[in-house]
């Protein structure tokens, strides 16, 4: 397992963490006054600068991106597929312009949920396949442009409206059924928050190996956590064993950044200087 203790050098910054804080060139600007190498940048925060400039403000910056966020939201009825097919496809043409090693799928979960506007279903195992489906679609495009998708599995709380891909086990069948060659286009992201409570993550992750360990994302989880997707703790001050899910990913040869994604009231609403000294702090302390 590495040691962390001395620096920050496989620190990244999830910009969702100081989302309300500045701009994404702002954020690139005060990572790189933190020496922080690495950033995995949100759509949204890209559309508003533009690809290009965000592109070249990371590079001029010697900032590297440990992902890009989001794809999928694959669920959708019928009149929107298309949509959400060219959708998907911007995101990999936006992470290969910003030669992000990953795109983070956040699969969707029922479709009116997942694109406002569409029929309302309670069909879960429809949408499940559904999002194999468009998985599948999005892979042979994703080739093309040599864009690796990793599907994240999210939090049972989030099946109805964010994601119906619940454990780790599940996010690797869809793999395996996929893309059974292990060919580097298809693996999963494991956010320490949606993962962690699940009994059967230590042998999913050995199940997932190397070639399937596309990211992984710390924070904590409160008790109590008064809003499910906007409560989440600062590394340390919750219950999760970070440190022994980060042994576990190493083991299987996972070298990758620890990524910092923090959404929550209570730090958006702090100055980022003190977020990013304090995410600093805990990387090297409890990550």
């Amino acid at each position: 397992m590495r040691d962390f203790s001395a620096d920050h050098r496989w620190l990244s910054l999830n910009t969702a963490t100081v989302r309300k804080q500045g701009d994404l060139l702002a954020i690139i600007e005060a990572c790189a006054r933190h020496n922080i190498r690495a950033i995995d940048p949100w759509r949204d925060q890209v559309s508003i600068v533009g690809v290009g400039r965000a592109a070249h403000a990371a590079r001029d910056a010697g900032i590297a991106l440990s992902g890009y966020c989001r794809g999928g939201m694959f669920t959708s009825d019928a009149a929107r597929r298309v949509e959400v097919r060219d959708d998907n496809r911007r995101a990999v043409d936006e992470a290969h312009a910003l030669g992000a090693p990953c795109i983070v799928l956040v699969v969707g979960g029922l479709p009116q949920y997942s694109r406002p506007g569409s029929a309302p279903s309670k069909n879960i195992a429809g949408a499940r396949a559904q999002i194999e489906d468009a998985i599948a679609e999005m892979m042979e495009y994703a080739k093309t442009a040599r864009v690796p998708l990793a599907i994240e599995p999210l939090h049972p709380a989030y099946a109805a409206d964010r994601a119906c891909v619940n454990t780790t086990r599940q996010a690797l069948d869809i793999c395996d059924r996929l893309d059974p060659g292990r060919t580097g286009v298809l693996g999963v992201a494991l956010d320490v928050y949606h993962i962690w409570w699940d009994p059967d993550v230590l042998s999913q992750m050995k199940r997932a190996g190397k070639d399937r360990l596309m990211a992984f994302h710390v924070c904590d989880w409160l008790v109590p956590t008064t809003d499910i997707l906007n409560d989440r703790g600062m590394m340390g001050d919750g219950v999760i064993d970070i440190r022994s899910l980060r042994r576990a990913v190493e083991q299987e040869g996972f070298d990758g950044y620890s990524e910092i994604e923090i959404f929550s009231n209570r730090w958006w609403s702090r100055p980022m200087d003190e977020v990013l000294k304090t995410c600093i702090e805990r990387h090297r302390t409890v990550v």
